[in-house]
């Protein structure tokens, strides 16, 4: 396997290892290189272009045995594809029939977000930027299963789809990276930080007014750190759950605590739809539901869906269960500055109806506090 960067591990710099993905759908993990092994292996192509419909770019197989079973939706981002692995493998071990060489196919989408990388998030229209063209897939049949990342899911589910299954949750903190700083509290006034997210950007400034933020840091993991060795930037916040699920945690510099940087609204959470009136798929991923992520997710989206924030508004919520069993949630709205921030929290059971009231009646306690206009776009 050919590794695109060489390069060792220097003082004080990240390097970063794009291994290609292997035959027979199996994923090479994507990670952080380590001190050189010596000459790369030879590389095997194995994404090749599918169906044609332009977005779409089919998984080739070594050897084609038979028809899938399942045709997995995915976006074509190392983490996407990492996430589009872990629903596989966990389906191949829940369902024997699944476990024989091509009964599953990964099938790879572009999405609007993908395609547009100039412009912040906000400007281009804000939600469903890397789901649609896959929701759009799955409805028209080009795929059978839809795997997303859930902080990336529209609050209202298009027609004719569910998603009734997250798999268990990662960790959900934000990790601080940086080759000149242990933490946000060291950077120099001054410093900039590279982030696309509205929400870390309204607390980090509302903590921390001296450092400057460069808004339109956006790519996929290995290039947001590749413009931090570059120099571009002083610093960036990632979401934990993706490092992890990569293998790239070694060289976070540290984990910023729930209390310094509440998470997005589902962060960590993988969410797989299906058509509505397919029961075969509905079945095979029922049976890999994480209840207590899933309830977790509901109410955390019941707390966005009723706060209805524009695509310029920093939102963060988390619910989690406590050593009692009972949901703890907190939940917050900024400015983009970072100069108002308001707080609520709930306690109540950890049941799917109390937990979506809680989600709601925190939102609405929000809104009266934070009156009209600041939701505008």
């Amino acid at each position: 396997m050919e590794a695109l960067s060489s390069s060792c591990l220097y003082k004080n710099q990240i390097a970063l290892t794009l291994s290609p993905f292997c035959t027979a759908g199996s994923f090479s993990r994507v990670g952080f290189s380590s001190p050189c092994l010596g000459t790369p292996a030879k590389r095997k192509r194995t994404v090749g272009v599918g169906p044609p419909r332009a977005s779409l770019a089919v998984e080739q197989q070594t050897q084609k045995t038979k028809v899938s079973l399942i045709r997995i939706g995915t976006r074509g981002s190392p983490l996407a594809l990492a996430q589009a692995y872990e629903t596989r493998d966990k389906l191949m071990v829940a369902h024997s029939e699944l476990a024989e060489e091509g009964a599953i196919q990964i099938i790879i989408i572009k999405t609007t977000g993908d395609k547009i990388l100039s412009q912040p998030l906000a400007d281009i229209g804000g939600k469903g930027l890397f789901t649609k063209e896959i929701d759009e897939a799955l409805i028209n049949g080009d795929i059978d299963i839809a795997v997303h990342s859930m902080k990336d899911v529209p609050t209202y589910l298009p027609e004719k789809t569910i998603l009734p299954c997250n798999l268990p949750r990662e960790d959900v903190r934000d990790a601080f990276i940086s080759l000149s700083a242990a933490s946000l509290a060291e950077l120099p006034a001054g410093s900039t930080v590279g982030t696309a997210s509205l929400r870390r950007k309204s607390q980090m400034l509302h903590r921390y007014p001296s450092l400057n933020v460069l808004e339109n840091f956006r790519g996929n993991v290995q290039t947001r750190l590749r413009k931090l060795n570059e120099g571009v930037v002083q610093a960036t916040l990632l979401a934990l759950a993706g490092l992890k699920r990569l293998d790239m945690t070694e060289n976070l510099t540290s984990i910023l605590s729930i209390d310094e940087m509440l998470p997005a609204v589902a962060q960590g959470a993988i969410g797989i739809a299906c058509r509505s009136n397919d029961d075969k798929m509905a079945n095979y991923i029922n049976s890999l539901n994480h209840e207590e992520t899933r309830l977790a997710v509901a109410c955390e989206r019941a707390f966005l869906k009723t706060l209805d924030g524009s695509c310029r508004t920093p939102i963060a919520g988390y619910a989690s269960k406590d050593e009692d069993g009972n949901c703890i949630f907190k939940g917050l709205v900024a400015s983009p500055d970072g100069t108002q921030l308001l707080e609520t929290s709930r306690k109540g059971l950890y049941a799917l109806e109390d937990m979506v009231m809680m989600g709601e009646d925190a939102g609405k306690e929000l809104l009266s506090r934070a009156g009209p206009g600041f939701f505008g776009c």
